[in-house]
This record gives C-alpha cells, sequence and structure tokens, in this order.
C-alpha cells in the first residue's frame, strides 16, 4: 500500500498502523525527486522541516556563477563596438565644425548666433511708424486741399520754414532764410510758388521793399509769411496796415524778437475754421532761448474749390 503526502511532497511506502495511542512509523521512507527526506512526524513538524530544507536549497541556488570564456569574449566586443561609435561620432562632430569654420563667413555665423538668440525670446509687439504726412502733419489732409505749415525761426540754431503741399518753399536747406519777415506767395490754382524772399527788419531799410513785393502778389494767390530773429525794429506803419488789410490781427503788435506767423489769401478769402495767424513775444522770464522766444507753428489744410 502507498500513501502520498500531497501536503510535505513526499511520497511513502509501506503501511501505517494506529493502535490505541500506540504510532507506528513507516518502514520504507522515499525522496520525491528533488524533494526532502520522508518523515514520519506529525503533519506540523514536517511542514516546518520541508521550509527550512527548500529555503537551504534556494539559497544554495542563488549563489553567483563564474562567466564561460565565449561570455567574456562577447563582452568585450560589444565594449569595442560601443567605443569605436563613439570616437566616430566626435570625430563627425570636429569635422563638421571644421567644414562651418570654413565655408561660412564672420558676419553670416553673426546672424545666425543673433538669430538664435532672437528665438528664445517672447515675441514683442511694436506698434507700426506712423506713416508720414505731407508737411510733418500728424493727419493728413483731404485729397482736395492743400497742406501747409508755417514754423517760425527759434535762436541762431533754428531757422524759420515754410512748407506748402510737401515742398520747402522757405528752409536752410534751400538757402533763402534770413534774419525779418519772410514771405512766399503761391499760386492758389495750382499750387505752384511764384516767388520767395526774405526782408531784413534789423539792418537797412527794407520795409518799402516789402511792401511793394506785397503789392505784387497777383490776385487768387496765397501768402505766407514769417519771421526769423527780429521783424519789428525797421517796419514802417504803411507796411503793417497793408498786412492788416489782409487780414492780419497781430502785425500792429510786433516787437523786437517777436515770433510771428501768418498766411493770407489775395482776391478770396479764406475759411473761418483755418490756423491763420499766431504770435509769440519775447520775454526774458519765459524766453526758451537767450533773449529769444520758443518757436511758433501753424499748419492746416486749405481747400482748393474757394476759387
Amino acid at each position: 500500500m502507498q500513501l502520498y503526502d500531497h501536503v510535505g511532497g513526499i511520497i511513502f511506502s509501506g503501511a501505517e498502523v494506529r493502535g490505541g495511542a500506540d504510532r507506528w512509523p513507516l518502514p520504507f521512507p522515499s525522496r520525491r525527486p528533488g524533494g526532502c527526506p520522508a518523515s514520519a512526524q506529525p503533519l506540523r513538524e514536517r511542514r516546518r522541516r520541508r521550509r527550512s530544507c527548500c529555503a537551504g536549497r534556494r539559497r544554495a541556488g542563488g549563489q553567483a556563477t563564474n562567466p564561460s570564456p565565449s561570455r567574456i569574449m562577447w563582452l568585450n566586443r560589444q565594449n569595442i563596438v560601443k567605443l569605436s561609435g563613439l570616437l566616430l561620432a566626435s570625430l563627425l562632430a570636429w569635422y563638421m565644425g571644421y567644414l562651418f569654420a570654413v565655408f561660412l563667413t564672420e558676419d553670416s555665423m553673426s546672424t545666425s548666433i543673433v538669430y538664435l538668440q532672437d528665438i528664445g525670446k517672447k515675441p514683442v509687439l511694436k506698434a507700426p511708424a506712423p506713416k508720414r504726412q505731407k508737411c510733418d502733419h500728424w493727419s493728413p489732409c483731404l485729397p482736395d486741399s492743400y497742406a501747409y505749415r508755417v514754423r517760425s525761426g527759434g535762436g541762431t540754431g533754428n531757422l524759420a520754414k515754410i512748407c506748402f503741399e510737401d515742398e520747402l518753399i522757405i528752409s536752410e536747406e534751400k538757402g533763402n532764410v534770413g534774419r525779418g519777415i519772410n514771405i512766399a506767395i503761391v499760386n492758389y490754382k495750382t499750387g505752384k510758388v511764384i516767388s520767395a524772399k526774405f526782408f531784413d527788419m534789423w539792418e537797412g531799410e527794407h520795409s518799402g521793399e516789402m511792401a511793394t513785393f506785397i503789392k505784387n502778389a497777383p490776385q487768387g494767390s496765397l501768402l505766407l509769411m514769417v519771421t526769423h530773429d527780429d521783424g519789428s525794429t525797421h517796419l514802417r506803419s504803411d507796411a503793417k496796415t497793408l498786412i492788416e488789410a489782409l487780414g492780419s490781427k497781430e502785425i500792429q503788435n510786433m516787437k523786437f524778437r517777436s515770433s510771428w506767423a501768418f498766411i493770407a489769401a489775395k482776391g478770396f478769402k479764406l475759411p473761418d475754421d483755418i490756423e491763420r495767424e499766431k504770435i509769440n513775444h519775447s520775454n526774458e522770464d519765459k524766453n526758451r532761448y537767450s533773449g529769444w522766444p520758443a518757436e511758433i507753428v501753424i499748419e492746416g489744410c486749405i481747400p482748393r474749390n474757394l476759387i
């Protein structure tokens, strides 16, 4: 008769005789393949002994073994391949850097570096530059109108300017600006300059000459006037009356080095809503320059359908 103890993993051959309190051991203990010695001890004892026996087997089987020579050769080959790949990559990187240094110019490299640096920056939204308008106006005139800008002189370095339809009629650049009263005459119909001249009111007697110049302006013309430095010392009353007849309200108040700008029409009337005249008197407590008041500017748009 054979008994199998599946709990202990042991095969027993023989018979077990129990009589009363007597307990007979099995006569033929055997060993299962890979198992522990058989025992006729109680079940709890057999389990304890099996656990200790199998734990010893696992510890013995887990010990490291020395690799074989073929395994060592294979590992060495793997290391050599990795080292060769690293050296080849380093050589290729050096060669590519050499080619870039030879064929790229210094300016190209600088531009590329700046471009790469700008990639990481956050984009900054910038307002577009304002479009330049005629005679440096802030806003454009209507298509059927003339743009004008008259600026008086200020100090010795800022000479007077007269601009009409984006053309400098009188300016330092043109070489026709001077001390005294500067006058430009423009044909209203065509917008073309008829004449431009300055009259010195500090030295010499040029007031009568200026009055003749104004009288000779043809009908249907625009007259733009502006001072630089002094425009009153030798200005006679008849010239003042002539300019006053053109619509000036400040010519009679002209003083030494007063900044004055004026625009008038001969033979027709200008609209009341355009800027026509401005004056700024010299004041030692308020002057921007030494002995000179600040510049003044008049500007605007004149419709082309007034005649």
